[in-house]
């Protein structure tokens, strides 16, 4: 990203990883909007659809050495569950934007690579990082779009030779049928929509729940029709990823994890892999460069992910790919720019969530890590960082923790729950 300034657009409401139908769920994930900040160098803009408090982007220009006059935040007003660029358009900012990002060579970094985007880089003139033009881009989209879902996943991770569940693909209408018939088989199944992220929308169905007549509710996710997948459910002992890049030269991996989830929910994640999983790292890059390698043949450049459960068996199952900036993309890069020049080259790390008994704001809950001694130290590069602003709930707060090993995240973690009163901490 040094190549030259960069409009950071945080187009969180994109239909590449969910229906826009799905307004609720988009809207709460725009609530992390704010870790955008951490990418920004001096020249570039973020253009946000939530508000990033003064007190914020103090703290993040204080850890970065980001001149706060050489950059510029855009707040977008709410425009309902439309893509980012609609909102912008709706609320007359295009030439505010277009005269930001001036005529230096700048280049537009959306968090999802989709039409709208595209679109919206045209009309200001951009190009799409890191693509060279945004007609590369846009020859990117197809294999984008179809990466996100999780029926395209499946073919193409047949075709690749990963290790997959047991599962079959089906329309809406067929998929209580096509449940009943995958249970007799396998004691309980996960039923996904097509397009969803973060585990948004998946049902985990026992041969219990469909007996007696029991009905397969989906009206409430998914839209009315579209493609679903019905896979066995495996006993699971880790949920973990590796993250990828594709750049011109080749497919580089650049980190991998553990998925904290809550009932298939995405919750939070540590990286490196755990001891128990670490096992599975050299066959998650294989998958993962092969399916960059993939990509690459189809115009995409850039991060992606691929996720893949461990079972108790200790056996890898790839589950599904996100070619986009995922939830753990900002966080590493925040990661390896504050402990660039610090004594640990390969920091454990970890992003969560903690909820406060109280509601508090982000100096409040700032001077308390400070005076615990939790916060982040630039000098000894670990620490807790507050990395998403002050939630709109007030108590709602996700953190990153950053240290020399796992076990020192974990001490650093227990720490922090009691200083910041988290809810069963």
């Amino acid at each position: 990203m040094e190549t030259g300034p960069i409009v950071v657009f945080a187009n969180f409401l994109s239909d590449l990883a969910v229906d826009l139908n799905e307004g609720q769920i988009l809207t709460q994930w725009a609530q992390q909007a704010p870790r955008k900040a951490w990418l920004l160098r001096p020249g570039d803009v973020l253009v946000t659809p939530v508000p990033l408090s003064r007190e914020f982007l103090r703290y993040v220009y204080g850890l970065t050495g980001v001149p706060p006059e050489s950059v510029a935040v855009v707040e977008v007003p709410p425009a309902g569950a439309v893509p980012l660029a609609r909102a912008v358009r709706e609320a007359g900012l295009v030439e505010y934007i277009r005269a930001l990002a001036g005529d230096r060579g700048a280049a537009l970094l959306p968090t999802a690579l989709d039409a709208s985007a595209i679109a919206f880089a045209r009309d200001v003139g951009l190009a799409v990082h890191p693509y060279p033009t945004v007609e590369a881009a846009e020859a990117a989209l197809k294999m984008t779009m179809l990466l996100n879902t999780k029926t395209g996943f499946r073919e193409t991770a047949e075709q690749l030779g990963m290790r997959l569940p047991a599962g079959r693909v089906c329309l809406r209408p067929e998929t209580e049928g096509v449940a009943r018939e995958v249970l007799r088989e396998y004691e309980r199944v996960v039923v996904k929509p097509d397009r969803s992220a973060g585990g948004h929308g998946m049902r985990f169905v026992s041969r219990d729940d469909l007996r007696g007549g029991a009905v397969l509710r989906l009206d409430t996710v998914g839209g009315p029709a579209g493609m679903w997948v019905v896979e066995e459910c495996l006993d699971v002992a880790e949920s973990v990823s590796i993250q990828l890049e594709v750049t011109n030269s080749a497919t580089h991996a650049l980190f991998s994890g553990a998925m904290r989830t809550a009932h298939g929910s995405f919750t939070g994640y540590a990286s490196p892999l755990p001891s128990s999983c670490a096992h599975v790292t050299d066959e998650l890059e294989e998958w993962g460069t092969g399916l960059g390698r993939h990509l690459a043949d189809h115009g995409y450049a850039g991060p992606f992910g691929l996720d893949a459960l461990v079972d108790v068996d200790g056996v890898a199952y790839a589950s599904e790919s996100n070619i986009r900036r995922t939830a753990t993309t900002t966080p590493h890069t925040m990661v390896t720019r504050l402990t660039t020049g610090s004594a640990h080259t390969h920091p454990a790390w970890s992003v969560s969530k903690g909820w406060t008994r109280g509601p508090m704001d982000f100096e409040a809950a700032l001077a308390r890590l400070r005076a615990s001694r939790l916060a982040f130290d630039p000098e000894r590069g670990e620490g807790v960082v507050l990395y998403a602003d002050a939630p709109p709930d007030g108590r709602s707060w996700r953190y990153a923790v950053i240290a020399r090993s796992a076990g020192d995240v974990e001490e650093q973690e227990a720490a922090l729950a009691e200083v910041l009163e988290f809810e069963g901490g």
